[in-house]
């Protein structure tokens, strides 16, 4: 799932897909429609791959989230609407995430949640796979020295 480049603009419904950067903003493409809009350095702008949700233990990037509702739903639309009510939300969200902090996160968060990954969905762009390092092996074998490097004795003087 590459989300990399995906927006939700504050009083914007919906999601954006960052197309340009210009001197006063960026221009963006919205993912409902395909209208292009112009957004201002002084709008209220997040990236989907920095936002996450509270559990208990720590916060959850939304990412591994939607990885988890393709999981359960077979990378296809959720089984219960964003505009179902929020006992149907809650129940089907505490499937999707267990420990999530039921203070911190309302209903209205996971409405918004199950609305964009429908949305990230009906573009192909949801996937139940791991994302996957591009260079893993040279990491691999960085990591594999570093380790037998750290166990040879070192030459006394």
């Amino acid at each position: 799932m590459n989300v990399e480049k995906i927006l939700a603009i504050a009083g914007k419904p919906g999601l954006f897909e960052l197309k340009i950067q210009t001197r006063s903003g960026f221009l963006a493409e919205s993912l409902l429609d395909g209208k292009k809009i112009t957004v201002g350095l002084r709008s209220n702008v997040s990236l989907l791959s920095e936002i996450s949700m509270y559990t208990y233990s720590e916060e959850k990037p939304l990412v591994e989230i939607m990885r988890a509702i393709a999981v359960k739903e077979n990378e296809g639309p959720t089984s219960v609407s964003h505009k179902d009510d929020n006992a149907k939300l809650i129940t089907y969200f505490r499937e999707i995430l267990p420990d999530y902090d039921e203070d911190r996160v309302y209903a209205s968060d996971i409405k918004k949640l199950l609305n964009w990954y429908n949305i990230l969905q009906s573009k192909g762009l949801v996937s139940k796979e791991e994302p996957k390092v591009e260079n893993a092996e040279e990491v691999k074998e960085k990591v594999v020295e570093e380790v037998k490097a750290k166990k040879e004795p070192k030459a006394k003087k």
